[in-house]
């Protein structure tokens, strides 16, 4: 996990040249990409193709991005072109990585609420999919979105406003790459903050049962990794704000783990020098949020992910269905992990109406073995109404999504709306979002 051969950036790819997406488990059906240079050029350009996908930092593990005629690439749209005090809020291009955006809001004073697991996905392409970090009072990354500017199918420009907009907005931040080309986004914001990061080790499974609130809220966000071997966490990170309402302090033992006594990555068998440090240290909300450091580039073919959210209040029970397979899975698994997100009023959010928490695996690249447990952690989550995360690897049918989502049908009339003609359609949506 997150060692090896480093992901090729866009803006290097010459012309012809295969793409894949970040963990080379899917190779993209066209070798045509456009490097966009200014939003005028994106709108006469749109205006002019048939059918084509946009293509972002390809840290999907699904076709979700796949196009078999024309890719549009937005890397050199990335720059913050707003800081708005008064509002709170930072309006930034949509390539923008959130690393990059980070670094900016910081060194001026500001911060985002929360970041995922690495900083090298694009706001645009995290903001589409739902992608998230954890904490159980803190939203996904969608949640953040305060305004967008969107290119519709016909090249016109669209300005989507929380304040204004209604249903359509909340239909529209998560669009999973269906309503057109998002150009910007206008991001709440807040002052800058710092964070400790405590981690420990061998927390016994069954502490899980009467005690998973006061565990996951422990911190600011916290992260629990297991490989589902002997009833046991691995490891549980906790990242907490310095003078934040959480008040976590170091402590040798926290419910039966041990605190660890130094740097540990994720998969305790491999080194954390791509980590961000850990140990106590109070560093920027941005070097301690993520799991893995903004210079550190992730590898390519190395693994695979599924993640499924369940509604909060049925967490252990959730964790325990899958614990049953662990047999099955845990020869495949490189780790799991388990984090909590705060309820949104986003229409196509996986926590959308509903705390969730989820569970993350992160496979080895073993594709048919992974295929074929699937559909098992699938119908042992069923009865906790499970939603899988869209970027990643999962069996759900399009009737189960229906039922998971109550505005599904909305959402279809909003994609018509915007793309009357289906420019944006791939073979994702048709099959996820429109069942065919």
């Amino acid at each position: 996990m997150m060692a090896g051969t480093a992901i090729t950036p866009l803006v290097d790819l010459a012309q012809g040249e295969k793409i894949t997406n970040w963990a080379g488990n899917i190779t993209y059906s066209t070798t045509a990409l456009h490097k966009a240079i200014s939003r005028d050029e994106i709108r006469d350009w749109v205006r002019k193709q048939p059918r084509f996908k946009v293509l972002g930092t390809r840290h999907c593990f699904n076709d979700i991005a796949d196009s078999r005629d024309e890719f549009l690439s937005l890397a050199s749209l990335n720059k913050a072109v707003a800081l708005n005090k008064a509002a709170s809020t930072v309006t930034a291009e949509a390539g923008t990585r959130y690393g990059e955006l980070a670094v900016f809001l910081n060194d001026n004073g500001y911060a985002l609420h929360n970041l995922a697991s690495l900083p090298h996905i694009s706001i645009a392409g995290g903001c589409a999919t739902a992608t998230h970090g954890s904490g159980v009072h803190n939203g996904n990354l969608s949640s953040a979105v305060m305004g967008m500017e969107l290119v519709t199918a016909s090249g016109e420009t669209v300005h989507l406003s929380r304040h204004k907009d209604g249903g359509q907005f909340l239909g529209s931040v998560v669009h999973l790459g269906g309503l057109g080309v998002v150009t910007g986004l206008e991001l709440a914001i807040q002052p800058t903050y710092n964070v400790r990061q405590y981690v420990f080790e061998n927390l016994p499974m069954a502490a899980l049962q009467q005690h998973f609130g006061a565990i996951m809220s422990a911190g600011y966000s916290v992260s629990l990794f297991t490989d589902w071997r002997n009833k046991n966490i691995n490891e549980v990170w906790v990242k907490s704000r310095v003078g934040g309402t959480d008040g976590f302090t170091a402590v040798p033992e926290f419910f039966g783990a041990r605190a660890a006594t130094h740097d540990l990555h994720p998969i305790r068998a491999l080194d954390a020098v791509n980590c961000t440090p850990q140990m106590g240290v109070p560093g920027p909300w941005h070097e301690r949020l993520p799991h893995f450091k903004m210079g550190f580039t992730p590898s390519a073919g190395k693994e695979l992910q599924t993640e499924y959210f369940v509604p909060y209040e049925h967490s252990y029970e959730a964790i325990m269905a899958v614990e049953k397979l662990h047999e099955r899975i845990s020869p495949h698994l490189q780790i799991t992990e388990v984090r909590c997100i705060a309820a949104d009023d986003l229409w196509m959010s996986p926590c959308g109406h509903r705390a969730s928490t989820t569970i993350h695996f992160t496979w080895k690249p073993e594709w048919p073995a992974v295929h074929a447990l699937l559909p098992l952690i699938e119908e042992a989550l069923a009865p906790y109404r499970a939603r899988p995360h869209w970027g990643k690897l999962n069996t759900i049918s399009h009737a189960r999504l229906r039922e998971l989502y109550p505005r599904m049908g909305e959402f279809q009339e909003l994609l018509r709306h915007y793309d009357p003609t289906g420019k944006f359609r791939n073979a994702y949506l048709n099959r996820v979002i429109w069942g065919v």
